[in-house]
């Protein structure tokens, strides 16, 4: 699943143009490299987004494409 999908299906990032444009400042790192919103994300991943203030660290556990609000924190772990 591409990066940017991914951050919105788990809803890390409200909107999947929100998370396009946090890529492309360079703000989101993907296995501790920069990473593009086409950034193929696969389960066991690290995905690292820094915030204006505060940064957020999370580990892929699960891939689904339409996934519902209830299954979405089931997605990814936070690591730090």
């Amino acid at each position: 699943m591409r990066l940017d999908k991914f951050l919105k299906t788990s809803r890390i990032i409200k909107r999947r143009t929100v998370a396009k444009g946090a890529c492309d400042k360079d703000n989101v790192y993907v296995n501790g490299k920069m990473s593009k919103p086409s950034t193929i994300v696969q389960e066991g991943d690290i995905i690292e987004i820094k915030f204006a203030n505060s940064a957020l660290k999370v580990r892929v556990l699960d891939i689904k494409i339409g996934a519902k609000k209830e299954d979405a924190l089931s997605l990814y772990e936070i690591i730090e």
